[in-house]
């Protein structure tokens, strides 16, 4: 499976749509991603995960090296995730204390 990311400006905001697994071979492409908005000036994002259908710890560690580099200018990254299965990672992990997970786009902007 591959990973689908679309970008999109909305509400001062940059939305990522996430679709399809986030792997230990699909994370780079994430990682790229998230470096490229955040060196053209996108310091609040926000990631769209609800068509993502798989997660494992190297995707983890793309979300949390994210939120870092985004902290270091201020900003924020925002989660959309209503899955269970990807929740409980967030949950096992400790993770739900560090992010901020939204049921959708519209309440995470």
């Amino acid at each position: 499976m591959d990973l689908s990311l679309t970008a999109r400006a909305e509400g001062g905001r940059t939305v990522i749509e996430v679709a399809g697994e986030i792997d230990v071979y699909t994370a780079p492409k994430l990682r790229e991603k998230i470096a490229a908005l955040v060196d053209d000036g996108s310091y609040d994002l926000v990631l769209d995960l609800e068509r993502v259908e798989f997660l494992d710890s190297t995707g983890l560690g793309v979300l949390v090296g994210g939120l870092k580099r985004v902290r270091t200018h201020d900003g924020s990254l925002a989660l959309v995730c209503t899955q269970e299965r990807l929740l409980k990672i967030f949950r096992i992990t400790g993770l739900t204390k560090v992010f901020d997970i939204h049921p959708d786009v519209a309440s995470a902007i």
